[in-house]
């Protein structure tokens, strides 16, 4: 019996049969995020999608990836909430134009494709796509060895969502007198993780299986927190006429970098530090690293992963329908007449 040879490619570390046995394995899964307006399935060249009814609709799109969360989802081997992670963040990147999810594709770049590993990335994927309502249409997965380390990915996903021209908020009416509302991040959502890792890891020398001091939360968990979405108690608001003037994404740049990127030049927006608890991790990072205060609040959301910017006169109507959704929120702040920057009281 002659003996199988293997093929050249694979022996260059590129394996095309584990890579295409593996695509084959999830797509029962990603069919199971298809709706009405998608057509076919994966396989193709290019995901065909229905253009949204209405004449007046805007297409949106974003682009995104999970960074160096990454590392701590390797570390743990732990992949079931990436997937989560990058499907909310572009959703929630896309929902400050007031803009619903339509489909999404993701990339994951690797050295090699783990097929155990990757049916844990397409099941985050996945899940966040049924919870959003919206079609996982298609990827590109990509095994090129050398350029990634043995075991590690990257994962990257772009969202195309729709607003109508009456619906897209662009933050222009946000006017001094405003009131700015925060809901609670799950934890560092998807940015300072660099920062975090190296406090934790390096400095600290903790392991992820440690618990965080003064809670019964281990620093992995708390570092894998998925990303939450804010489609749902967004969607209800606009939903139920609230009159929406702006909103900012705490994502990469905190509060100083995410909403100045909405407010106009005329007004600033003034956040209160004491107007909601900062959940612990971030001040162990804060202290056990000696990092800045207000840098702590440029590079991570510090429990705060979405702001709603809506005249005061909306705020009782706008309380009442996120208390019926148990959307929990604060009251961070105020606009005041500025220059188009995020000032902080306490």
């Amino acid at each position: 019996m002659a003996k199988e040879t293997k093929s050249a490619y694979a022996q260059a570390g590129v394996n095309i049969d584990v890579k295409m046995n593996a695509v084959g394995s999830i797509k029962q899964m990603v069919a199971s995020t298809k709706t009405a307006l998608a057509i076919g399935g994966i396989g193709a060249f290019g995901g065909l999608h229905k253009v949204p009814a209405g004449k007046d609709q805007i297409l949106v799109a974003s682009t995104d990836g999970v960074g160096t969360k990454l590392k701590v989802a390797s570390l743990m081997n732990r992949h079931d909430t990436v997937g989560q992670d990058i499907v909310n963040h572009c959703v929630n990147d896309i929902l400050v134009q007031g803009a619903k999810p339509l489909f999404f594709m993701d990339y994951v770049g690797t050295s090699k494709v783990d097929p155990a590993q990757f049916k844990q990335i397409v099941s985050g994927l996945c899940k966040a796509c049924k919870e959003n309502h919206m079609t996982l249409l298609g990827g590109e997965t990509a095994e090129m060895p050398g350029l990634y380390p043995v075991g590690e990915y990257d994962l990257v996903g772009t969202i195309v969502g729709a607003v109508s021209k009456k619906g897209l908020i662009t933050g222009k009416s946000i006017r001094a007198g405003d009131v700015i509302l925060g809901f609670p991040s799950g934890g560092l959502q998807t940015n300072g993780f660099s920062l975090a890792r190296r406090v934790i890891f390096d400095i600290c020398q903790c392991s992820w299986k440690d618990k965080i001091p003064g809670t019964d939360q281990t620093f992995g968990d708390a570092l894998l927190a998925v990303h939450r979405s804010f489609l749902r108690p967004v969607a209800k608001l606009l939903e139920r006429k609230v009159r929406i003037t702006g909103m900012a994404h705490i994502t990469g740049g905190g509060f100083a970098d995410n909403i100045p990127r909405v407010l106009p030049k005329a007004v600033n927006a003034e956040i209160d530090r004491a107007s909601w608890e900062v959940p612990t991790i971030f001040k162990f990072i804060e202290r056990q690293g000696k990092v800045d205060r207000d840098e702590m609040y440029r590079v991570f959301n510090m429990g705060i992963g979405y702001v709603v910017i809506l005249p005061k006169n909306q705020l009782v109507k706008a309380t009442n329908i996120l208390r019926a959704q148990h959307q929990p929120y604060s009251i961070i702040g105020v606009i005041r007449k500025g220059k188009g920057v995020v000032t902080y009281k306490n």
